[in-house]
């Protein structure tokens, strides 16, 4: 969606101190014209009732008065990392981004918006994996407003109050927005992927062994989700991961399972190598002559020791070797 936001330039004329010196004058000779000129002698006929020509005088300087007042709605103080979205009478006027002291038209709406990155901590929530495993995922999300005229125009937004120390502010809120959305790009990314793989095929990605490519696959998500409302994925990552409670103790036996049978395949390997190794030491080092019932016996003997889970009592065999 192509983006409506345009910036607005300001020249010297909105510099926001020049019409604070201008509005001091406007106050101080609206004051002056009030007292001083209302009491000229020029106000009174010759028997020295005021006349009409008195109100001229008053009038002008409640005139200037309103202006002056008037005046003072066009002020804003732009802090960095802060916007003002203008609109004049419903009609999209430009976004200010430039920091400062400002003077715009007073009858200009001044809509404020923050481009500071926020966090957001999304709770895991129940979702099924690729298998159709139930599990808890949740992710920790880096987002800012990049497109103005989309987050003013495009969603709407919650109107949250601020409490200062010396201020109250309204001002706009898109956590609900983005946290919904977040809910169901995870929902998404967590249904294409499944939670483990049981199955040890190391081609497969999952969630857990994913790591980056899944992080990245989850930013791709949130990117057309927030996209609408002018809102910059930074990061998103990952930070909950488990199976949901009713399968839990089930799921970790069979991971224990899993873990056990793999130990036992590399003791297994090991174990037939050194019996290996042991028969060809004998046979190249001539050191004693076995035939195939001796080596089937011996090969039994070493593997029952290597791969036993407690260590094996020796037995010393006093006879002969065919005993």
């Amino acid at each position: 969606m192509e983006s409506k936001e345009f910036t607005q330039k300001f020249s010297a004329l909105n510099n926001g101190f020049l019409h604070l010196f201008i509005n001091l004058a406007l106050l101080a000779v609206s004051i002056c014209i009030v007292v001083c000129l209302g009491k000229l002698d020029c106000m009174v006929d010759f028997a020295g009732e005021p006349t009409g020509w008195i109100m001229l005088p008053i009038f002008t300087g409640v005139i200037l008065l309103f202006v002056y007042i008037l005046h003072l709605a066009g002020f804003m103080i732009i802090q960095p990392n802060e916007s003002r979205v203008l609109t004049f009478f419903g009609k999209y006027s430009g976004t200010v981004k430039d920091n400062g002291f400002f003077w715009v038209n007073p009858f200009y709406g001044k809509e404020k918006l923050s481009l500071r990155a926020k966090n957001m901590d999304v709770e895991p929530i129940k979702v099924n994996d690729k298998n159709g495993n139930p599990i808890m995922i949740g992710l920790v999300l880096v987002w800012k407003i990049s497109d103005t005229y989309k987050a003013c125009f495009e969603v709407d937004s919650d109107v949250r109050t601020s409490v200062t120390e010396n201020s109250m502010k309204s001002v706009k809120s898109f956590d609900s927005f983005v946290r919904v959305q977040s809910d169901a790009a995870l929902r998404k990314v967590a249904g294409m992927y499944a939670y483990d793989n049981m199955d040890r095929d190391d081609q497969e990605i999952t969630l857990r062994s994913g790591g980056e490519e899944i992080n990245d696959r989850l930013e791709q998500e949130l990117r057309k989700h927030l996209e609408i409302a002018g809102i910059e994925v930074v990061e998103a990552r990952i930070n909950y991961l488990a199976y949901a409670a009713e399968i839990a103790s089930v799921m970790l036996r069979r991971q224990q399972a899993d873990a056990i049978i793999s130990a036992r395949e590399k003791i297994v390997e090991g174990a037939v190598s050194m019996v290996d190794l042991a028969l060809k030491k004998l046979s190249d080092e001539k050191i004693v002559e076995l035939d195939e019932e001796r080596k089937a016996a011996m090969v039994s003997n070493l593997l029952v020791v290597l791969c036993a889970d407690e260590s094996a009592s020796p037995v010393i065999n006093t006879g002969t070797l065919y005993q």
